[in-house]
């Protein structure tokens, strides 16, 4: 589609897209022409130049970070979340009565393809232009005229006594005598949330892989309607269970610039300690599973023990092993007693110790180093139009961190300096796993030697009406994000969270091609997506 041209645009449709083709300059520069949601310009446009804005955009090699929908008064509200140098820009249009017809940015950015699906299927809005009419999110749970996000669909829904079986979802076929198609999952043998997999191959040589999730749906954002501040976090947390620092702190955020509630700096130094123990802990359990899929048994036993150490940390130091509910509305649960803090850095000598010895051993292992080099590449141009994030994106070359390029408090006051890489292979995806570890383990130490007496949690007020903000927080798996609008009692009325995860997916389907079949194991835990972390 051409872009709109600008004699048919209003003030504010010019100023939108003027940003779009300035890029950096132009987000930065003329952010006070325009109302900002948090650390994004907000710029409304009409629907008819949506796809325009999208082209716009696409040009200036924005990043497409979200996109979600809304209802309010039974008119429906679509968003678009750009990113480029640290900057954001938040387009937003509003269909006319009666209209559930607007254009799809997925021709221009291939990353909004499923979370327009997710928007299609939950509020009943038909994005033009799409690549893939199939369902997404609902499966067979309810029936083609019904859209649970919509504010008059009861929360309980419409059970019905039996949900029909997803047996006719349309997967990619190829003919061939020599071609086979290989179903894998939902259920899976080993414990872990259900994902179906489905192979076309010939021999053991992938030649397509496509994903079908969506199978922990919990519906997450109908839940959070109605919810109070304090138990809008803790839905938030459990959103994915390994990622319970990181969505909380983005809803916690979202919700305090929503109301003007700054955190006090004691309770930000907290909450970042909170993050990177939470990386550090997954990172050692990716990288355990990683030799796992290789058949290290040694690898796989030696990270699992240095991870189950650090949890015990967690569980005897702030009273929860995943950190669960620390995070909350204007600050933080739990503070740092004085024998934390005489004990954390002897804790983290020795597993910066560990680490050293254990590195040449990965390395010098031939058959671990035969399995996860040059296996999975995923090239950097994919991972750029994908929008891939965290681990994942930097692997594949692509420098960005959330921390670094657009700081929030309390990394605005560190150091940080994002490992990148630029195989794009399983062991890049590895090895720069192992380079966060270090990374977190200096910012922790950075942390408590800055951090200071003082209250752990502000005092919270409602918002006005109608409030509304978005939070931002680089989670282990990269950028986390998270919208919330208050109604006029205080209490949520919409809440949209984006995990790493939708945007990571996608490459899975991506860097197996050309790769055997017995390698999925571990391209996959290289990538190691959330299942419930994208099945809101």
């Amino acid at each position: 589609m051409n872009a709109v041209p600008s004699s048919n645009l209003k003030a504010q449709d010019r100023l939108a897209s003027c940003l779009l083709s300035l890029g950096t300059a132009g987000f930065a520069a003329l952010k006070s022409a325009g109302s900002t949601l948090g650390p994004a310009l907000l710029c409304v446009i009409p629907s008819e130049n949506w796809a325009g804005a999208a082209e716009l955009a696409a040009a200036g090699d924005c990043r497409w970070a979200a996109g979600w929908a809304d209802e309010q008064g039974g008119a429906a509200i679509v968003h678009a979340l750009l990113e480029k140098a640290g900057d954001y820009l938040l387009l937003r249009t509003q269909l006319p009565p009666g209209c559930n017809e607007l254009a799809s940015q997925t021709p221009y950015f291939p990353g909004a393809a499923r979370p327009e699906r997710h928007a299609r299927d939950l509020f009943g809005l038909d994005f033009l232009g799409h690549p893939d009419s199939r369902r997404w999110v609902r499966h067979q749970a309810w029936d083609e005229r019904s859209f649970p996000l919509r504010e008059n669909f009861p929360l309980s829904g419409h059970p019905q006594p039996l949900t029909p079986p997803d047996r006719h979802y349309a997967f990619a076929s190829a003919r061939g005598d020599e071609v086979n198609e290989i179903p894998v999952g939902p259920v899976h043998a080993g414990i872990i949330e259900p994902g179906h997999f489905r192979f076309l191959a010939v021999g053991e040589t992938v030649l397509n892989l496509e994903e079908r999730l969506g199978y922990v749906h919990k519906g997450i954002e109908k839940l959070a309607v109605g919810r109070d501040p304090e138990s809008l976090a803790r839905l938030a947390g459990r959103i994915s269970g390994d990622t319970t620092v990181g969505h909380a702190w983005a809803a916690c955020q979202a919700m305090e610039r929503a109301s003007g509630i700054e955190p006090p700096p004691r309770a930000l130094w907290l909450r970042a300690i909170f993050a990177e123990r939470e990386r550090v802990a997954n990172h050692l359990n990716d990288i355990g599973m990683i030799c796992n899929d290789t058949a290290f048994a040694f690898g796989y036993y030696q990270f699992s023990r240095l991870r189950e150490l650090w949890l015990r940390d967690n569980l005897r130091w702030f009273g929860h092993r995943l950190l669960m509910d620390r995070v909350v509305p204007g600050g933080v649960a739990a503070d740092l007693t004085a024998e934390a803090a005489a004990a954390m850095p002897a804790a983290i000598a020795s597993l910066k110790r560990e680490l050293d010895e254990l590195k040449p051993i990965l390395d010098s292992g031939p058959i671990f180093q035969d399995r996860v080099v040059a296996a999975g590449i995923l090239p950097e141009s994919t991972a750029r139009a994908l929008g891939c994030l965290g681990y994942v994106g930097r692997a594949s070359g692509i420098d960005w961190d959330l921390r670094e390029q657009s700081p929030y408090a309390p990394y605005d006051r560190l150091e940080v300096h994002a490992a990148v890489r630029g195989e794009g292979d399983v062991a890049a995806r590895l090895y720069l796993r192992y380079a966060e570890v270090y990374a977190s383990l200096n910012l922790i130490e950075a942390c408590l030697g800055r951090i200071d007496d003082g209250p752990i949690r502000a005092g919270w007020h409602p918002p006005a009406e109608s409030a509304e903000s978005l939070g931002l927080v680089e989670g282990w798996r990269g950028e986390i994000t998270a919208y919330v609008r208050f109604d006029g009692k205080g209490r949520i009325a919409r809440f949209y969270p984006r995990d790493p995860s939708v945007f990571n997916w996608p490459a899975l389907e991506k860097l197996i091609l050309g790769n055997i079949v017995p390698d999925f194991p571990l391209c996959n835990k290289s990538v190691n997506g959330s299942y419930s972390g994208q099945d809101l």
